[in-house]
């Protein structure tokens, strides 16, 4: 068989030289695991640099075990002496149940350790994960917001202090370090291995709905994410963007789609009690939670399309595979119950389960007193 002439040569060159050198944080588990798996197996790709606290089971790709906050982060981005061409912030703690200061801490350091070692090491790109709750819940959102709308959320709700922390240090890199591009990535509500408040919404025995509220549900499959993602490290897409599937489900379809009734009780009482539960360590979600079960917060995805992406999941495939993932579980103001209680709550309802919302504020009253 003859040899590949010079001119097919050069164009393989050519082609091998144009694929990036991608570096992904949080790659040994989640998200970050889904997407070091699927780069390294895309020849569109010439090399992954996979960075984690522990080394992951893909191979084929190099493992930097360390942590994203360590200043020896600038080091591990390059690759035979050169710099990643792109990286992928994914190594974030957003765990219910991490202490606030501890996952603030964590969020915010590591991810300002991202840029500026970046920045160092000359890579062009740094892709960051945060999500489409910091345009905020609000009564008179658009539907569906559009990309650069103004973000609006206030630091109330779990984790999005952080998120809307990671925003601004996004906006600040490429003032503060030229030559350095920073893509933002927001989710809907991320469905598939998760567990948030919003996913943790579904997991009640009733739907807790307020009186007078307008709830719209968007979601995003993690493996849409994913495709997402990778559209993003490619430079298909740049700048702020949204994902998720297209449209969104109003909550009578919600109700209607998962066979689970609803329990309306009137904004006064739903958001003091949910105030209360907090302030007194009985349940993981602030008050601020509630919001993004009331009010729309839906997103058009319009960057993505316009770059050729589309979702593969709808939203009532994502819904139906949400339902079979909490199946069993049982949440109560965002707190996961003991089969004991779940069991009382599945068979009394509604009423019992704001008996026992009260019967837990009591109790912790007795305690502290």
């Amino acid at each position: 068989m003859s040899s590949p002439s010079p001119h097919v040569r050069s164009e393989r060159s050519a082609a091998a030289s144009s694929r990036p050198v991608v570096a992904i944080t949080g790659a040994a588990s989640g998200v970050g695991l889904l997407l070091t798996q699927r780069l390294a197996a895309s020849d569109d790709v010439k090399k992954v640099v996979a960075i984690d606290e522990r080394r992951g089971d893909v191979a084929g790709v190099q493992w930097r075990v360390l942590d994203v906050r360590d200043p020896a982060l600038a080091d591990r981005l390059r690759v035979e002496g050169r710099p990643a061409d792109v990286v992928v912030h994914l190594a974030l703690d957003l765990d219910l149940e991490s202490d606030s200061r501890a996952r603030t801490a964590f969020n915010v350091r590591g991810t300002q350790t991202v840029l500026t070692a970046s920045a160092a090491a000359g890579v062009h790109r740094v892709v960051l994960v945060t999500s489409a709750m910091v345009y905020g819940a609000l009564e008179d959102n658009d539907v569906p917001l559009a990309e650069d709308a103004p973000l609006r959320a206030t630091a109330e709700a779990t984790c999005v202090g952080d998120l809307l922390e990671i925003e601004r240090l996004g906006r600040r890199a490429p003032r503060a370090h030229p030559g350095l591009n920073v893509t933002v990535v927001r989710p809907a509500v991320l469905v598939g291995g998760t567990d948030t408040a919003l996913t943790r919404y579904f997991e009640s025995p009733r739907l807790l709905v307020v009186a007078g509220s307008r709830p719209c549900w968007q979601f995003c499959h993690v493996e849409d994410l994913v495709s997402a993602l990778e559209y993003a490290a490619l430079g298909k897409v740049e700048g702020e963007m949204a994902v998720g599937c297209d449209g969104w489900l109003e909550q009578e379809e919600v109700e209607e789609l998962s066979g689970i009734r609803r329990m309306e009780l009137p904004q006064s009482v739903a958001l003091g009690a949910a105030a209360r539960l907090h302030r007194l360590g009985l349940t993981p979600s602030p008050v601020g939670d509630l919001e993004y079960t009331m009010h729309p917060w839906v997103v058009s995805g319009s960057r993505l399309h316009e770059a050729g992406w589309r979702p593969k999941w709808t939203n009532e495939e994502v819904l139906a595979e949400l339902l079979e993932e909490v199946a069993g579980r049982h949440t109560l103001g965002g707190r996961r119950l003991g089969r004991k209680d779940a069991a009382t709550l599945g068979a009394a309802g509604a009423t019992v389960a704001l008996v026992g919302t009260a019967a837990l504020v009591r109790r912790a009253r007795k305690r502290r007193g």
